[in-house]
């Protein structure tokens, strides 16, 4: 049976502000007071797991067990087949320590350098953890193909580059809404909210 999440003050495990902001809006309609880790002053875990669900839940452990409250984080990042899945769990890594995933997405073109499989997915596990140590998560995966020069200014991370199937945008072109309704945070999402918030509002 899922714990269900009773209202109250949510912290989002994460110092990513474009992240805070994307999972800040996907829950909106469930009047949850929403802040985040870096607003608490809360410091960013070592991500040691060796899988999405494994990270966030780290994440959201931490947060839970130093804010007292209720907490969700999330774990995401690109895959690409071509590439042996990488960047994988290492995606944010290969933005260097300034986050500039400009460099990072020139390195996975790099490496796709004489390579025909240009297909990817993004993979996002969301985890809630409770201070009593209790976590639930939930996995959602978009697939796409990667396309070079990067396009638009919208969402962060590797958006840019990447256009889900069945779409002539990449996520860095899409009006939020629009991406919210099919990105792989959208459909780990979806789950969350069923098994924890009760479903739709």
């Amino acid at each position: 049976m899922r714990r269900r999440f009773s209202g109250g003050r949510l912290v989002i495990a994460s110092h990513n502000p474009g992240k805070v902001i994307e999972i800040a809006e996907l829950l909106g309609p469930y009047a949850v007071d929403v802040v985040s880790a870096g607003a608490l002053g809360l410091a960013e875990p070592e991500e040691t797991g060796m899988t999405f669900a494994e990270n966030a839940a780290l994440k959201a452990h931490a947060a839970a067990a130093a804010s007292g409250l209720p907490a969700l984080a999330d774990d995401s990042g690109l895959v690409v087949p071509a590439l042996d899945g990488a960047p994988g769990i290492y995606s944010a890594r290969w933005a260097g320590p300034g986050k500039d995933f400009r460099i990072a997405m020139k390195k996975v073109e790099t490496a796709l350098a004489g390579k025909d499989d240009r297909r990817a997915h993004f993979a996002c596990a969301l985890a809630v953890a409770w201070p009593d140590g209790h976590v639930e998560s939930f996995e959602g995966v978009v697939h796409g193909v990667l396309v070079w020069p990067p396009r638009g200014t919208r969402g962060f991370g590797y958006d840019p580059m990447f256009q889900a199937d069945g779409r002539t945008e990449t996520f860095g072109e899409m009006e939020p809404s629009q991406k919210h309704r099919i990105s792989h945070r959208a459909r780990a999402f979806r789950l969350l909210v069923d098994g924890c918030f009760g479903g739709a509002p």
